[in-house]
């Protein structure tokens, strides 16, 4: 909870600083980069489609208007299911974590009323819910030192925009990230499990009446 609360202060924040407001949500599909506590990895994990949802601001930094910032909070859930053979085991999860995310956007062309945008995104991420499933029985993993980690995501993708009403874009991203484990150290044992992800997904940009923003 206390996750929560600083991460929608510190987005609130920037409402005055911000020429525009922005929301994105979609379809996560995630790859799964396991390894047990002997260090074993496991191969045959298949992804699990999942929810993604963020919102925040959004600023232009250069006097060409093609470079933006953008600040929010993201709602991030991530799956996958496997087999151990050897062990005659089937494995599943489910998690689910909130963040802070900062990143930029670089407009590359415009063709009509369309611009297409490369994306370079980073954000830190907290667990709020999480089970694994083996075979027939259900851990949850909120306070698991294993997998309970803070993680960083980092994330690349494109954009593409189209101009709805005066104030209003509608946008189609696609974004490819990975992780690194910020508190590895911490655990006991070599269990580890790291995330690769795919979103696709829709959202919308109104300008604020402090924006004179092109199109």
């Amino acid at each position: 909870m206390k996750y929560i609360i600083i991460i929608l202060c510190f987005v609130m924040s920037w409402q005055c600083k911000s020429q525009q407001l922005f929301t994105e949500f979609g379809k996560a599909m995630s790859a799964f980069d396991y390894k047990n506590s002997l260090g074993e990895p496991l191969d045959n994990l298949l992804s699990k489609p999942n929810f993604y949802m963020k919102m925040g601001y959004r600023d232009v930094l250069n006097s060409d208007e093609t470079l933006h910032i953008t600040l929010g909070a993201t709602y991030n859930g991530y799956g996958a299911i496997g087999s151990d053979r050897t062990l005659d085991n089937f494995f599943e999860w489910d998690v689910t974590y909130l963040g802070f995310e900062a990143g930029l956007d670089y407009r590359l062309f415009r063709m009509r009323e369309f611009s297409f945008y490369l994306k370079g995104l980073a954000s830190v991420e907290f667990m709020i819910q999480g089970t694994q499933t083996v075979n027939n029985q259900v851990f949850n993993l909120v306070g698991e030192e294993e997998f309970n980690n803070t993680i960083f995501f980092l994330r690349g993708g494109v954009m593409m925009t189209y101009p709805i009403a005066k104030n209003t874009l509608i946008t189609a991203n696609y974004t490819l990230g990975k992780t690194a484990l910020l508190d590895k150290d911490n655990s006991t044992d070599n269990e580890e499990l790291k995330f690769m992800s795919h979103q696709f997904g829709f959202g919308i940009i109104i300008n604020l009446p402090s924006c004179n923003c092109p199109y």
